[in-house]
């Protein structure tokens, strides 16, 4: 819409030639009069072209910034998702129990796969973090291992953004083998698939300007033990920690939404930093549109899975975090939990919420503040 008048075509409220009729000076005056005027309109449209030039090229930026998001997030696939999560819940890796040959293969699956796309271990240790049977008290007859990757921040490095997904499950039972394809082999190739994404930026001179860590956590059916051993053993300060985005079983549909499965629950984002929840929802907006569900965000659900993930432990230490959840199903902790009834579609979309969340944490000029109540 047009709303500006044109006045040097429209002088009605007078005749500028009827000024030329008087004496010299009157005619002197009568000209400098209309030089000033004229000038002074097209300073006035120079203006006006210049601020909506300002705002559309402000509209533009916007726009291209969204479309490199999206350009990265797009190497989020159904094929590597399903074909990541076919090798990890096979029969193969016996359930992936803590400190069991299954576990350690995945371990292996893990490191090798950072390797082959050039993501870097820390610079503490060769990818693994190791965790003696002593720790877990019983529940493991055997070490196991926290796997990590890393992506240096371009800007603030010191800053670390990190996206965790627990890889154990819970091995096998009576002779039959629990797979845990959604619990939780779903947010572990997640995990691997955002790493990815982000190499990719990286690669092409677009990387973080704040660090990710890819902390991919064993025992957490044991206890979120592998999660507690890193918070009391951090590889970086937990002080320089901005946010964790922890994803557990997103590759499945709950009884609530058979008809409606553009969904995710997430819990934790309000609670100790309302940037984050105001982010991640924006981020949702823009990018992925599903309908994100707080049911067990309140503090009164009784299943009180606030507290039953990995994430929790940086959240007990002041850190912001979001937890990524598809709620339980008839197959969870149980041998049907496979591979093939994964829905790879959503699983990637929910996949890419987390990608595009963590772009826009580690991207922002400010690091997020912290004013919930510690818990």
């Amino acid at each position: 819409m047009q709303n500006q008048i044109n006045l040097k075509y429209h002088l009605k409220i007078f005749n500028i030639f009827d000024l030329f009729k008087t004496s010299p000076m009157q005619k002197l005056i009568s000209f400098l009069l209309i030089s000033v005027f004229l000038f002074s309109i097209n300073v006035y449209e120079s203006n006006a072209q210049n601020t909506s030039g300002l705002s559309i090229n402000h509209q533009k930026i916007e726009s291209h910034k969204t479309s490199i998001a999206t350009n990265y997030a797009s190497s989020i696939t159904t094929t590597d998702l399903e074909k990541h999560l076919y090798i990890l819940a096979s029969d193969e890796f016996e359930g992936r129990k803590t400190g069991e040959a299954g576990q350690k293969k995945a371990a292996k699956y893990l490191v090798d796969y950072y390797k082959s796309i050039n993501v870097s271990a820390t610079n503490e240790m060769n990818y693994l973090q190791n965790i003696p049977s002593n720790y877990f008290k019983g529940r493991s007859k055997n070490d196991s291992e926290n796997v990590l990757a890393f992506i240096k921040g371009s800007e603030k490095p010191d800053e670390i953004i990190v996206i965790s997904a627990h890889y154990d499950h819970v091995g096998t039972k009576d002779g039959e083998i629990y797979n845990g394809a959604d619990d939780d082999g779903s947010g572990t190739v997640a995990v691997l698939e955002i790493a990815q994404a982000f190499k990719i930026a990286k690669d092409r001179g677009n990387g973080p300007k704040r660090s990710i860590l890819f902390l991919n956590l064993t025992g957490e059916e044991i206890g979120l033990m592998g999660a507690k051993y890193y918070a009391e053993n951090p590889v970086f300060p937990l002080e320089n920690t901005v946010a964790n985005l922890n994803i557990d079983m997103i590759g499945r549909v709950d009884e609530k939404y058979t008809d409606n499965p553009n969904y995710i629950y997430l819990i934790g984002a309000d609670k100790l930093s309302k940037e984050l929840h105001q982010i991640s929802e924006n981020v949702n907006a823009t990018y992925t549109n599903l309908e994100l569900d707080y049911t067990y965000n309140d503090e009164s659900d009784p299943n009180r899975y606030y507290y039953r993930s990995d994430h929790y432990h940086f959240a007990k230490n002041n850190i912001p975090v979001i937890f990524y959840f598809n709620g339980v199903h008839e197959d969870y902790h149980q041998p049907t939990d496979t591979p093939d009834k994964i829905n790879y579609k959503l699983l990637a979309k929910r996949a890419q919420l987390v990608f595009y969340t963590a772009w826009e944490l580690a991207n922002r000029p400010e690091r997020i503040k912290v004013d919930g109540k510690k818990n």
